[in-house]
């Protein structure tokens, strides 16, 4: 797959899981009136929310065309899963700090 084909993926694997598996972590500790998880919580219920998105890239078609590009996706975001449970999602930490400062 070319570099300019994969963009779009990269993007949205930089963003989603701050953006979503981060805020609907967040929604989750706050009604179960978690103040203060510990940051290895936050990074599991974050990779919950994350996994989520392996139906959208089931959702592909099956046909050859899209082979490659499904192929990438589900390594990318393995990868991302990987870089969350590690701490070395930046983004991820953030919003972990903040929550727990300011909850």
């Amino acid at each position: 797959m070319r570099e300019d084909e994969g963009f779009e993926l990269d993007r949205s694997f930089d963003l989603l899981p701050h953006v979503i598996g981060s805020s609907w972590a967040v929604i989750w500790f706050r009604v179960n009136k978690i103040k203060k998880p510990t940051r290895e919580e936050y990074r599991n219920k974050v990779v919950e929310y994350v996994k989520m998105l392996d139906r959208f890239i089931d959702s592909f078609p099956k046909s050859e065309n899209f082979q490659e590009m499904v192929s990438f996706a589900k390594k990318r975001h393995q990868d991302e899963i990987e870089k969350i449970l590690a701490g070395k999602n930046l983004e991820v930490e953030k919003r972990f700090d903040r929550y727990v400062d300011y909850g």
